[in-house]
This record gives C-alpha cells, sequence and structure tokens, in this order.
C-alpha cells in the first residue's frame, strides 16, 4: 500500500539506503575509519534516490528514469542527488582536483575516450525517442559520476594503518598474490557455492513464491512433469481451447511443448522429487564450484577467489538462479564443458576432453544457439591441449562428445515432427505465427510482432546495435548492482597506462565477443526478463575480468607507489571497496528488485495454489476467468499431466461455447469459478463453488464466461499473429 509520501513498501530503496547509511556511520563514527564511513554514507544515499527514481515495474519493460518529479518521496530523492553533488564540489574540491590530476597522468586518453562512451552508453535503456533517452542517458551519467567521485574519495579517505590491517584479512579472504590458482573445488569454494545457492532458494521462497512468472516456465514445468512420467508428448485435451497456452503445440490426438528437450529434462527430476523450483539454486552453486576451477586454470588464486565471490554476490546470478529458466543449467553445462577442456589442455588426455564434448552437446540440447557459440570456443581452445602421440586427440574427443549428445536431439525431433532435421521449435513458429519467422539471420519476415521488445520490423543492422546496446545496458546495471556501472570502471581499469594484458584476460574477452557475436544473428534481443538473459554465458568472463579490474589498481600502484608499504594500502582499499559495494548490492539493490520487479512479476501469482487448499478444490473443474496469460498460465501451472487424475483440473473459461464444452466433458466433477488477476486487480478469489456440472450448464445468474482478451479460438487452427508474451 502506498503511504501518502509517494514512498511504496514495494520500492524500498529511500528507506533501506537511510537505514544503511545511518548504520555505517553508526558503526565508525568514533574510530579512524569515520571519514571514509562519511563519504560511503553519503554514496549509499544517492544510490537510494537513483533507484528510488527509476521505474522497473514488474511487467515486461526496461528499466526508466522519471525525469519529473512524482509526490513527495520523488523531491526527496532529487533533494539527495542535489545535495550529493553541492557536498562533493564544495567539501571534496580537493579530492576532486587530485583525482582529475591521477586521471590524465594514468589513464590513456584512448581508454578515457572509451570510458565516457561506456559510460553514456550503457547507462539507460534506448527509448525511441531520442530526445527522451538523451535526456535520461544524461541524467543517468550523472548519477553514476556523483557515485564514481564519491567513492573515490572515500577510499582515499581510508586510514592508512586500518586499510593495512584490512589488506591482512583480504589475504586471508582471498590468499597471497602469486600463488597458483585452484584445480579444483576446495572448502573455501564451497561454503561460497552454498551461500549462493541458500540465497538463491531463499529468493525462490520469498520473491518467486515457487511458482512460474514467465510464459515459457509454465510450458518448462508442464514439459518436465510429463517427461519425468515418460511420456514424448500428452493426450490431447477433451475441449482444447479451455487449455490454450503459448508454447504449446497442438495436433490431432496429444500436445506437447515444442522447446528444446535439455532443460526440461533437468527439471524433470526436480519434478520427479517434487521440488523443481530447488533445481536452479542447485545449478547455481554447482555453476560457482566450476567457475572456481576453470578461473583456476586463467588466473592464481587470489584473482580467482575474488572473481568468484562477485558472481556469487550478482544479482543477474541470484536472480536468474531463482528463476525456472533454463539458463542457469546452460551455464552449469558450459561450464562443465569447459572445465573437461582445461583438465585436458592440462593433461593432453582425451577422457575429460570426451566429457567436455558432451557438456557442449548438452548445452546444445538446452539452447542450440549458445551450444553453437560454446562449440566454436571450446574447440578452438582445445587445440592448446598438450599431446605427444597425436596431437589433436584431445579435439577429436571433443568433437566426438559434442556429436555424441547433440545428436540425440535428432530422434526426438523426429518424433514430434516426423522429421529429425526439423525443430519443433520452428515448426510450432511456422504454425502460429508465420514460417521464417524464427529463423536465424537478417530478413524482413524475422520476428514475431513484438512492438515493445522488437526495435524494428524484421532484422537487420539497426535491431543488431539496438540489441547490443540493450543487454549491454542491462549487464552494466544487473551484473554487480553497484552504484557505478561495471563498463566503466572497467574501461577505466583496463587503460591504465603500463597496462599488461595477460592470456585469461584475451580468452574471457573472446568468449564475450563470440557470445555476443553469434547473437547478433537472432533478431530478439531477449528481453527485459532476467537482465541480459540471452548473453547470460558473459557472466563468468564479465566476473573474472572484474575480478581482474581490481587487479589492474592493485598492478598500476605497485609500479607507481613511494615506499614499500603503498602496495598492500592501496590492495586493502580496492579490495575493501569491491567488498563494501558487494555487500551494498545483496543489502539494497536485491531487495529493491526484488520488491519491485521480481515479486507477481508480470502478474503471475501462487494464490491458486492456496486457494485449492483453503476451499478443497479437491477432485473438481476450477473455470479461470481472465486472460490467457497471466489469469489461466498462474492457475495451468498446477494441472496434473492426466486432465482425468484425482485433482483440481483448471480450464480457461474462455467463451460460453467453451464453458458448455468443458463443463460437459467433466459433468462428473464439481464446479468452480474463479477470477483471476487481471480482473480482481489482486489475487485470484472464488466467486462461485462448488456447483454440479448441471447447475453451471442451466443456471443464468452465474458469473458469465469471457476471457478478457481476443483469444478465443481453436488452438487446433493456425494463427498468424501470437500474443505479446
Amino acid at each position: 500500500m502506498a503511504l501518502s509520501t509517494g514512498i511504496d513498501w514495494r520500492h524500498p530503496a529511500l528507506l533501506l539506503s537511510a537505514v544503511l547509511a545511518a548504520g555505517a556511520l553508526a558503526v565508525m563514527w568514533r574510530t579512524a575509519w569515520a571519514a571514509s564511513a562519511r563519504w560511503f554514507a553519503l554514496a549509499i544515499l544517492g544510490f537510494g534516490a537513483s533507484l528510488h527514481l527509476i521505474d522497473a515495474p514488474p511487467a515486461v519493460a526496461y528499466q526508466h528514469y522519471r525525469l519529473a518529479p512524482v509526490g513527495l518521496a520523488d523531491g526527496i530523492a532529487w533533494g539527495i542527488l542535489t545535495g550529493q553533488g553541492v557536498v562533493l564540489l564544495w567539501l571534496g574540491r580537493r579530492h576532486i582536483r587530485d583525482v582529475v590530476a591521477w586521471i590524465r597522468a594514468s589513464v590513456h586518453p584512448a581508454g578515457l575516450v572509451v570510458a565516457v562512451a561506456l559510460l553514456i552508453t550503457t547507462s539507460a535503456a534506448p527509448s525511441r525517442d531520442p530526445v527522451q533517452y538523451l535526456a535520461e542517458a544524461a541524467v543517468a551519467s550523472l548519477t553514476v559520476g556523483l557515485a564514481l567521485f564519491t567513492l573515490g574519495i572515500a577510499a582515499r579517505e581510508m586510514p592508512v594503518r586500518e586499510a593495512a590491517a584490512a589488506g591482512g584479512l583480504a589475504d586471508r579472504l582471498l590468499g597471497p598474490r602469486g600463488v597458483p590458482g585452484p584445480q579444483r573445488p576446495d572448502g573455501w569454494s564451497m561454503r561460497v557455492a552454498a551461500a549462493a545457492a541458500a540465497l538463491s532458494a531463499l529468493l525462490v521462497v520469498l520473491v518467486y513464491e515457487r511458482h512460474p512468472h514467465v510464459p515459457d516456465e509454465v510450458v518448462y514445468l508442464l514439459h518436465a512433469r510429463y517427461l519425468s512420467e515418460g511420456m514424448l508428448a500428452m493426450p490431447l485435451p477433451p475441449v482444447p481451447a479451455a487449455f490454450d497456452l503459448d508454447l504449446m503445440q497442438y495436433e490431432p490426438g496429444r500436445w506437447y511443448s515444442p522447446v528444446p528437450p535439455g532443460w526440461p529434462l533437468a527439471l524433470a527430476a526436480g519434478a520427479w522429487l517434487g521440488v523443481p523450483w530447488l533445481v536452479n539454486p542447485v545449478l547455481g552453486g554447482l555453476s560457482v564450484l566450476l567457475a572456481y576451477v576453470l578461473l583456476g586454470t586463467l588466473y592464481d588464486r587470489r584473482t580467482t577467489r575474488l572473481a568468484t565471490l562477485l558472481l556469487a554476490g550478482s544479482p543477474w546470478f541470484l536472480f536468474m538462479s531463482m528463476s525456472l529458466m533454463g539458463h542457469a543449467a546452460t551455464l552449469a553445462c558450459a561450464l562443465a564443458a569447459a572445465v573437461g577442456v582445461a583438465v585436458a589442455r592440462r593433461t593432453g588426455a582425451s577422457l575429460p576432453a570426451l566429457l567436455g564434448g558432451l557438456g557442449i552437446g548438452a548445452v546444445s540440447l538446452i539452447r542450440p544457439l549458445e551450444g553453437l557459440a560454446v562449440a566454436f570456443l571450446l574447440g578452438v581452445w582445445s587445440l592448446g591441449a598438450r599431446g605427444r602421440a597425436f596431437r589433436f586427440a584431445p579435439s577429436a574427443a571433443v568433437v566426438a562428445g559434442t556429436v555424441l549428445a547433440a545428436g540425440l536431439v535428432l530422434p526426438y525431433n523426429a518424433a514430434l515432427t516426423g522429421s529429425a532435421r526439423v525443430f519443433p521449435i520452428m515448426a510450432y513458429i511456422d504454425k502460429y505465427h508465420a514460417p521464417g519467422a524464427n529463423d536465424l539471420g537478417f530478413g524482413a519476415n524475422r520476428g514475431l510482432g513484438w512492438s515493445g521488445l522488437d526495435p524494428f520490423p524484421g532484422h537487420g543492422v539497426a535491431d543488431v546495435g539496438v540489441n547490443a546496446v540493450l543487454n549491454a545496458f542491462a549487464i552494466n546495471v544487473e551484473f554487480l548492482g553497484w552504484p557505478v556501472g561495471v563498463a566503466v570502471v572497467l574501461a577505466l581499469a583496463f587503460s591504465l597506462r603500463g597496462r599488461r594484458w595477460i592470456s585469461g584476460d584475451r580468452w574471457l574477452l573472446a568468449a564475450i565477443a563470440v557470445i555476443a557475436g553469434i547473437h547478433s544473428f537472432y533478431w530478439f534481443s531477449g528481453g527485459p526478463d532476467f537482465g541480459a538473459r540471452y548473453w547470460y554465458l558473459v557472466i563468468v568472463p564479465c566476473a573474472g575480468l572484474a575480478a581482474r579490474g581490481i587487479q589492474r589498481w592493485d598492478e598500476h600502484a605497485i609500479g607507481t607507489a613511494e615506499g614499500s608499504s603503498a602496495p598492500r594500502r592501496q590492495d586493502a582499499r580496492a579490495v575493501v571497496m569491491a567488498l563494501c559495494l558487494a555487500g551494498l548490492a545483496l543489502a539494497l539493490f536485491v531487495p529493491w528488485r526484488s520488491l519491485g520487479k521480481y515479486y507477481h512479476y508480470r502478474g503471475m501469482r501462487a494464490d491458486v495454489r492456496a486457494l485449492a487448499g483453503e476451499h478443497g478444490f479437491g477432485r473438481s473443474l476450477v473455470l479461470v476467468r481472465g486472460r490467457r496469460f497471466p489469469d489461466y498460465a498462474a492457475a495451468a501451472a498446477y494441472n496434473p499431466v492426466d486432465l482425468r487424475a484425482e485433482a483440481p483440473v483448471y480450464a480457461w473459461d474462455v467463451t460460453p461455447a467453451v464453458r458448455r464444452q468443458v463443463v460437459s466433458a467433466y459433468r462428473d466433477r464439481s464446479v468452480w469459478i474463479i477470477d483471476g488477476p487481471s480482473r480482481t486487480g489482486a489475487g485470484f478469489r472464488v466467486v462461485a463453488g462448488p456447483l454440479s456440472a448441471d447447475a453451471v450448464l442451466t443456471d443464468p445468474t452465474l458469473p458469465p464466461a469471457g476471457a478478457d482478451e481476443t483469444l478465443a479460438r481453436d488452438p487446433l487452427i493456425p494463427r498468424r499473429a501470437g500474443p505479446a508474451r
């Protein structure tokens, strides 16, 4: 409920930032850290104010700044940002002069230009109105600039002796410099992985309500359930129009999900155990362990541990591990494949390479385009394997494993489409939208007409540019969740004079380039669901490069600072600031994003689960009035695979004719009628029931059937204009 001040409990940024800033000051007030804490508290307040001014609704929309104040709370936020600027210009002017002079002396001019360009282009999401976009980019860049200088001053104000002591703590947490990277998981990485998995599981319960929120997730869950029962397809419902879901293929005698089988098959294990919502948190923890080992082959232990912490605490990583989407499984399989190839590179053995190839094939079974990217990257990487008898044996093993696993899709395709070469998802798009609309490449016929998500009709060079900016913006904001964008920080770090690139940096940059580049041939950017989800495989390279960016500040300090203790002090400042910002992201950004966007995201709610228990639906037919999505989709997530099972069966109350047909098909059941969130403006609500089938068919006083959208058609009949997802 919104208060008269304009502060909404679902948008707690202002209140949380005030509490965190006050806490930092209270803890550090009488210590040597007081001066630094005051500046850090100012940065926290500014971050909270900037978050409050962002509209990031629980809908299919990118976040945008509110440029005109609305209510008292917006006025307070703008006042905080203005005050932050005044304090910087007045009390921090000496520091600003020093920082500017240091940048001019330490950063290559070209790197500075790149950093400023990245700051402007990745701070705000593009808009169709160029003036609106430029104004929003200016405001976003200003808030990032304020944060950058405020945090820089906070780092400069850190007490020397205490910062050196913090350096000792950092050594114990991350390890000293120069120690070789880990080759296998250890106790430290297992604790970090367990914490990441536990936090993701907590978000699943508290924010996601153990319930699908995206149309794809509903179908993944249904797909997993019937796979867990040994079925490739389900018998066609008695009245298909009453069970009409997006991303379901309806054919005479059967219906099934056309999405690739890899992720539903992994989710089936959780469905069989009754805890499908735990699969992604577990995979998230596994990914942390695998990333730790992989990064250990590229970097020393200190950099590897820092990168692992950044990954495990990334809001993007946590929210993706909270979801029911397949990207967490793709990441885990890709990392497992990379670890296998890494072992083969080190030892020359073919068995790890074969296992790596199986991992690549598994990626292709989940997301074929990402499988292609991973196959290319790891295929090239495997060429560096040590070998004596036959140098290319590991690479041949990678190819064999890939073909073996990826080839499993061919009989699957044949069973569903009649041809091993025709993928079910392509047949679905051709049937319900337009032939070739989902094909890879460029052309005027690409796309599904999603005007709010697809920038231009078809797919061309302009789409590539906009999609790239949208994904880069999402990564910049959601990867670390820091007040300063990761793009500008990394650009500055890698532009320091005396730059020294290492092979690990080059491999990670190549991975980002390949993953982003190959997706430029696809018409859709992935949309705003869970950040740059189509580019999700770049998250580990981003973590590695972010850790290396922090190390670059250390390397520069070692080369320029005076005195034997200076490197340790600078190292403490860099690491302490990074860890403080990571903690701030968990304490401020994650709750803000959780409550403002992902709680009841896209109107999806788990109320039906509670209603079923409260009213004892039992063996009944439940008619759902409202839109196909989210109203019917939210209820359909609880349908049994066998629509004749001794359990509630949820049907879409789409038209009077469909109501009569479905009630007649279930005459032996009691009937309930419920309204969905789009009709109630809140949660699901029972409007009638329990009723006999005869009463529903004859009583004119009952609430009438009728959907709130024009999709009342037989799903067996192809349609050329699909719904916005």
